[in-house]
């Protein structure tokens, strides 16, 4: 699959939260607590900062005071959007491309197997047809080798005639020698 030129880690979120909400303003690093104002109820997520000590403005001598900080300025969120959209818009172009891509390697796949079963196809018709011309040609020859068949029967039989005549042949020689001594 093609990968997306945009890579999540463009945007450093870090770097634009650090950014302060004035020139020479001093980012709060301390978490984040809820205000609760004169009623009891909570405002939500407030910084709160301490600060110095202020001899000679304070009455109490030495007390701290808390005053609340503010928030840094929030990044202009529509640019932020447009940015993600952009970027995810080139990602989702990148995956569909990558899918519409697969989808025609599969095609060409499927046509090629396609063909590829035409051509056995073609094959087994083929072979087919001169399986039955072969059939067609054996039950041709099947009354010439019936013929065959019986001539050998019969040699075989004319050849254990003709072992018996020699031997039968071989007693008559016998037995012509034997009386022909006395």
């Amino acid at each position: 699959m093609a990968v997306s030129e945009v890579d999540a880690g463009d945007v450093d979120v870090a770097a634009i939260a650090a950014r302060p909400s004035e020139p020479g303003a001093k980012m709060d690093t301390e978490p984040l607590g809820h205000a609760v104002d004169s009623d009891g109820l909570e405002s939500g997520p407030k910084s709160l900062v301490s600060t110095s000590k202020k001899p000679g403005n304070n009455n109490d001598g030495g007390v701290e005071t808390a005053e609340e900080a503010t928030e840094p300025a929030e990044p202009d969120i529509n640019e932020l959007c447009k940015d993600m959209f952009y970027k995810m818009a080139i990602f989702l172009q990148g995956e569909l491309t990558a899918t519409c891509e697969d989808y025609k390697l599969l095609e060409n796949m499927n046509k090629l197997t396609s063909l590829k079963y035409m051509e056995m196809k073609d094959i087994s018709i083929n072979i087919s047809r001169n399986l039955q011309d072969l059939n067609q040609k054996y039950a041709s020859l099947q009354p010439y080798l019936d013929q065959i068949n019986q001539i050998e029967e019969q040699v075989t039989a004319l050849e254990q005639a003709a072992y018996k005549l020699d031997a039968y042949s071989k007693k008559l020689e016998a037995k012509f020698k034997k009386l022909e001594k006395r």
